[in-house]
């Protein structure tokens, strides 16, 4: 899906146009792939924009930094406010945001700590990512892919370094003609999509893989853990095999992008009935009506965006 651009982008506290965000060839991210950066979705719900889990997504934005050793000028509260007043004076919801902290232009070689430190934050119109609305339910495969492994890639970081590997994961499963491919960990044992978290239901216990295998602790996975014990739904984060994909009732990705989307098959192999299952359907439910704004958001999971006028583009 293409990126829409919009007016303006937020660069180390400044605002400027959508083309002026620019890093030069020789930058340390270009080279090596030193960024963390975050995937977030501002709903339109009656009430207004709003920002969905913005705080848990910086926290992860920053630890993500931290665990990489990249030094950030900004505090979360300062990274929040930029990304509210961004997604106000670009006018655009619902959307994507996008806030990136990278490695910029300084140092040749692999040490990173004498390049500087940049923070960008864009936001931009993102539709569905999965599966299409009168259909669904995706088509997968196991990936001959392995998930990075520990002391590695710290699989808990939202690295840009760490998506070549969901990259080789992703073009796989296209290739071969299926929607999204999983990987397995080093051991063998289930993952995760090459940019979603995975849920699956067997005899009526939701079951996902712990963080330990190469996991991202993802933010919708977590909602989704919450909500499904609200509604008094079994959960267990276990490891799962392989072949539990194939034997499970239902199985479903979670993820900013993905929000919640069924599994049809695995490997050429019906999950269940081939349809979306009642567990999922529940959870779906019951998401959906959160951020639609149908029904209280008594997580507290939305940041209001203040709508105002647009400013002119500071260049």
């Amino acid at each position: 899906m293409a990126i829409q651009k919009t007016e303006r982008i937020w660069h180390n506290g400044k605002f400027i146009a959508w083309d002026d965000a620019q890093v030069h060839v020789m930058s340390h991210v270009v080279n090596y792939g030193s960024s963390v950066f975050e995937g977030i979705r501002c709903y339109a719900p009656p009430s207004g924009p709003a920002i969905f889990r913005v705080h848990e997504h910086v926290q992860r934005l920053l630890d993500s930094a931290k665990i990489y050793r990249i030094d950030v000028d900004y505090n979360r509260d300062q990274i929040i406010d930029a990304m509210l007043e961004l997604v106000s004076g670009n006018g655009v919801w619902p959307c994507y945001v996008r806030p990136i902290i990278l490695r910029g232009y300084g140092e040749a070689g692999v040490n990173p700590f004498n390049s500087p430190t940049e923070v960008y934050i864009a936001n931009y119109p993102w539709g569905k990512y999965l599966g299409a609305v009168d259909d669904p339910c995706v088509d997968v495969c196991v990936s001959s892919w392995t998930r990075i492994a520990p002391n590695t890639l710290p699989a808990m970081a939202k690295a840009g370094a760490n998506y070549m590997n969901s990259q080789l994961i992703k073009m796989e499963a296209i290739v071969n003609g299926y929607a999204e491919g999983i990987a397995l960990d080093v051991n063998g044992y289930v993952s995760e999509g090459s940019g979603e978290n995975l849920f699956l239901v067997r005899n009526g216990v939701l079951q996902t893989a712990p963080l330990g295998n190469s996991v991202l602790p993802g933010i919708t996975r977590d909602s989704v853990l919450q909500i499904a014990r609200d509604l008094n739904i079994t959960v267990a984060e276990q490891v799962v095999p392989r072949e539990m994909l194939y034997i499970s009732d239902e199985v479903f990705f979670t993820g900013t992008a993905a929000e919640i989307t069924p599994i049809r098959s695995v490997d050429k192999i019906r999950v269940g009935t081939g349809s979306m299952g009642p567990v999922t359907k529940a959870i779906q439910k019951e998401f959906y009506a959160i951020v639609r704004g149908e029904t209280p958001d008594r997580y507290g999971w939305f940041t209001p965006v203040p709508v105002r006028a647009q400013h002119p583009v500071a260049v």
